[in-house]
């Protein structure tokens, strides 16, 4: 094992380097690469040798919307704890990067060995959490040389995962590192079981419980009163190109007096004026709606980050987007309203996705005629549209709880 995590520790050493100089020629990876050189100083500024410290990991917005839930409960329970928060990827920290869920918010460092201690010695974490499959050996390493519990939460496991391969053993040992694992299903249980971890708890997504809280907070927005009025609603969001001219094409073709919200994933202005000059529909883009009178448009582009989850509480039939290109977006915002939801063909890997299909709460199309069907129906049929809604907030309700466990494990911790 030890000239295993040699051999890791150098090929994490030599990735940091060509990072470093792709940085120069990528956006993205050099925020990637700036963002850890300013982690440590960040770290010594905020974090005394006296401070109690919980520490949680995520790799990007989607692991962050499943540890919120637990860090809303942590600092709840035990306020006089410093929460650290680390993420992987720029799309998740430069979002997040002022969220108030957390006391400091980080890149974490790349995981060498050399790092990983500075780390510990830095923040010396009373506990930690990772999050659905963030795996760091040396981190782990480290921890559990420091005899720090840890956490990993809404966990899901496959078995073409390389700790389920004969060769996968080096990772394997690092689950070791895990005092618990709060898992979303019992496959991941079973896989865990077959190799001799027994100290799993099948919970569910925390997810579930996110969700959940929306309908608690107050989502009116006074321009969408305005926008959608007494009309029916669709709302897409976090497309792609790839949907938005499946949606183009029906905006453009359709005669219903709909009302349309489209909030591209892209936001970018060149992006976005592409859209509207594709619509022959009466748009506004949200950063320029100024005091125009929203009711006279059929068409809203929202070019902003942060508004979706209230936007969805407007629509009576959603679109999540990233089901034709990279990867499907979050269907249980719009799914916790009780609307149809509708999707891309590609959904494999997403387990409420996958559910809602199988239980016809969410419906996936694989190109524009069934997609035009589908709302054709949903905007004339008002009982089959409440049925099929019904089913994604029954699904969402019957979900919750993950984080209730999860805190009853952090109660004989802190």
């Amino acid at each position: 094992m030890l000239v295993l995590r040699f051999i890791y520790s150098l090929l994490i050493s030599v990735s940091w380097l060509a990072l470093n100089i792709i940085a120069a020629f990528n956006p993205k990876i050099r925020l990637f690469v700036l963002g850890r050189k300013k982690s440590f100083s960040q770290l010594e500024s905020n974090i005394s040798g006296y401070d109690k410290v919980v520490w949680m990991h995520v790799a990007s917005l989607g692991e962050f919307e499943q540890g919120l839930p637990v860090l809303e409960s942590i600092r709840t329970n035990y306020p006089d704890y410093k929460i650290v928060l680390t993420f992987f990827s720029p799309s998740g920290f430069e979002v997040k990067k002022n969220t108030q869920a957390a006391d400091l918010v980080v890149y974490l460092p790349m995981d060498t060995i050399t790092n990983a201690r500075k780390f510990m010695d830095i923040v010396h974490p009373s506990l930690a959490i990772f999050v659905k499959y963030e795996i760091w050996p040396n981190y782990l390493s480290e921890l559990n040389k420091r005899k720090v519990p840890t956490l990993l939460v809404s966990a899901i496991f496959s078995k073409r995962q390389i700790f389920f391969k004969p060769f996968g053993g080096f990772m394997r040992n690092a689950l070791k590192s895990f005092a618990h694992f709060f898992v979303q299903d019992e496959t991941s249980k079973k896989l865990l079981n077959s190799i001799s971890f027994e100290n799993v708890t099948v919970s569910g997504d925390t997810r579930f419980d996110r969700v959940s809280k929306i309908l608690e907070q107050n989502n009116e927005l006074s321009f969408m009163n305005n926008f959608k009025g007494e009309s029916m609603c669709l709302v897409s969001g976090s497309t792609w190109p790839e949907d938005e001219k499946i949606l183009i094409d029906y905006i453009n073709s359709v005669k219903s007096s709909v009302k349309f919200v489209i909030a591209p994933h892209e936001i970018k202005p060149t992006h976005v004026d592409n859209i509207i000059d594709a619509l022959d529909k009466k748009t506004v883009c949200y950063s320029k709606m100024g005091d125009s009178n929203l009711e006279d448009f059929e068409v809203l582009v929202i070019d902003t980050i942060g508004l979706l989850t209230k936007v969805y509480s407007y629509a009576d039939i959603a679109y999540v987007g990233g089901g034709f290109a990279t990867g499907l977006h979050n269907t249980l915002e719009p799914a916790v309203y009780g609307i149809p939801v509708i999707i891309g063909p590609n959904y494999k890997g997403f387990k409420e996705a996958e559910d809602l299909v199988e239980k016809e709460g969410i419906l996936s199309i694989s190109g524009s005629e069934e997609f035009n069907t589908l709302m054709d129906k949903f905007i004339t049929a008002e009982t089959e549209r409440e049925k099929t809604g019904k089913i994604n907030s029954d699904y969402v309700q019957s979900n919750r709880g993950a984080t209730t466990l999860i805190l009853q494990q952090i109660k004989t911790i802190l």
